[in-house]
């Protein structure tokens, strides 16, 4: 009886001690990474080697975009935006930042903006494209990606 009321006591002390670290963790970073479905290592190593080989050489190795991103080029269409905190990205709910991705802007944003992004959706497959969304995703800082997160919950975007 004496043992089984100590082992009781002992789970739910270590249960009360990893709620409270989470709990800390949760305040002072926003998220529990290990908790996290995005934050995964292996999910953010894929999305990083598959950024470097579809997207760096656009919108930066660093997602710094390229210069004058937000200025029009002479064929109408703007040069590649940053995928960091600095960008326009994280105002976008996640579906459509999945959509773009597989489609390509010229298909998303229709005849009245120019877009110059390719679809990758016979490249890469939605896992693949989730992977990168996520690997772009954890670059942001926790406030930020706190609010792309509430932006697609507000329309109805699950999470890639």
């Amino acid at each position: 009886m004496r043992a089984r009321r100590i082992s009781l006591t002992v789970g739910v002390s270590s249960t009360v001690i990893v709620a409270v670290v989470a709990i800390l963790v949760w305040q002072q970073t926003g998220s529990v990474p290990w908790m996290s479905r995005w934050a995964d290592d292996g999910t953010l190593k894929l999305g990083a080697t598959l950024y470097a080989q579809h997207c760096a050489s656009c919108h930066g190795a660093n997602l710094e975009g390229q210069a004058h991103w937000q200025t029009p080029q002479a064929d109408g269409g703007y040069p590649a935006p940053p995928h960091d905190a600095t960008g326009h990205t994280w105002h976008h709910p996640d579906q459509l930042l999945v959509d773009y991705t597989r489609d390509g802007g010229a298909v998303i944003a229709g005849p009245t903006f120019k877009s110059n992004m390719p679809g990758f959706g016979d490249q890469l497959g939605d896992d693949e494209i989730a992977a990168v969304i996520k690997f772009i995703k954890s670059a942001w800082p926790t406030d930020i990606r706190e609010r792309q997160k509430q932006l697609s919950r507000r329309v109805g975007a699950r999470e890639p």
